[in-house]
């Protein structure tokens, strides 16, 4: 049985109030055109098929788009939803959507839905765990103590029952401590999102969502197919592909990626005014990419953003790196506030006003206010 893994459209997201629905539709075509080459059993995605909660009208079309190809092509789809979904929205229509064997994981209700596909081999079953909060799970399970996201997910697992006989196959969207994370991805608040990868030992693939990067976590049978598109500079350097899963009999998975080659490239380049301004410099580069520039003049150069977007039109970001920036530590200051959590700089806002440290208790009643506020801005 062939799987073609995907993760985290993110359809209908804007970059630096750049619209991407273009960027999407090119990526997506070039998916649709990956399926007749690799004719997949079924296309697996691991969710944020949305950027936003409640999409715009033209995310839900290209989305409806992309779905229509996949159907038209008789391809079963198993579809989760991420943090970034509304589970209830996106699982509108899911008994009808049945007929044409797209299956979307329904809100979840303390059990995960369970999907089975048969090939030469035998059964295959797909588990559709979608993203999970620790208070979505300890509403379901009242006796079991719940106090993060990897004993919610444990318990999640155990009531699964896996039959290790059989192939099992798990869709999930959640952080897996030890995976490299990127400034276009939510970090859940206090830093309490990780799950151990161990947790997932009883299946033969998990395909995750979440991680804008594609990578293993592990094992090569545990992996982020990423996201198709860069969403951030700090994508600057990942290669985006879609992952292909060959299950044969249990015990043996193939795993292979195929590349994905965006409309625009998002590159950061640098250097001085006259230096990028030269024509030798950009006349075998792509100027139409998503650029990040960092200038290295040390005078400011008068309406440089004017001059520059006449060569390279979709300028995302503009700084200099200079003696002056250096001096004020601006750079310093953004990547130290960054790797900090909400908790965390309220911890230490705390401690400052009040000279002593927040107990256990207030820590836990602040994590579970954080958490419902994350939730509704979603």
């Amino acid at each position: 049985m062939k799987l073609l893994h995907l993760s985290d459209l993110h359809i209908g997201k804007r970059v630096n109030e750049y619209s991407m629905l273009k960027d999407q539709r090119h990526i997506l075509e070039q998916i649709l055109n990956i399926a007749d080459e690799e004719e997949p059993d079924a296309v697996l995605i691991a969710g944020d098929v949305y950027d936003k909660s409640m999409p715009g009208g033209d995310a839900v079309l290209l989305f409806d788009w992309f779905l229509t190809g996949l159907s038209d092509r008789k391809i079963p789809v198993l579809l989760i939803s991420g943090n970034h979904d509304s589970p209830e929205r996106l699982s509108f229509a899911r008994k009808l959507l049945w007929e044409s064997r797209i299956h979307i994981s329904e809100v979840y209700k303390g059990k995960v839905e369970k999907i089975t596909k048969k090939d030469e081999y035998g059964e295959v079953y797909f588990y559709l765990i979608p993203y999970l909060k620790p208070s979505a799970v300890r509403q379901y399970f009242p006796e079991e103590e719940i106090t993060d996201y990897e004993s919610a997910m444990e318990v999640v697992l155990k009531s699964l029952d896996l039959n290790l006989a059989k192939r099992n196959v798990l869709l999930v969207h959640q952080f897996l401590t030890g995976a490299d994370r990127s400034d276009s991805e939510e970090i859940s608040v206090g830093g309490l999102d990780g799950i151990s990868a161990g947790l997932f030992d009883g299946a033969d693939y998990v395909a995750l969502g979440h991680l804008h990067r594609p990578q293993k976590v592990l094992r090569e049978t545990m992996r982020y197919a990423g996201s198709p598109l860069k969403y951030s500079f700090s994508e600057a350097d990942h290669k985006k592909s879609v992952t292909l899963v060959e299950l044969k009999e249990k015990g043996e998975v193939i795993v292979k990626t195929r590349e994905l080659v965006p409309l625009r490239d998002m590159r950061k380049i640098k250097g001085s005014y006259l230096e990028l301004t030269q024509k030798e410099n950009y006349e075998n580069t792509n100027v139409e990419d998503y650029l990040s520039i960092t200038l290295t003049d040390e005078e400011e150069i008068p309406a440089v953003l004017g001059k520059l977007s006449a060569i390279y039109p979709n300028i995302m970001k503009l700084e200099y790196d200079n003696k002056r920036s250096r001096a004020m530590g601006i750079d310093h200051v953004e990547r130290r506030v960054e790797q900090k959590s909400p908790l965390a700089l309220f911890s230490e806002f705390y401690e400052m006003q009040n000279n002593s440290q927040l107990s256990e208790e207030q820590k836990d009643y602040l994590l579970e206010l954080m958490e419902d506020i994350w939730e509704d801005v979603q």
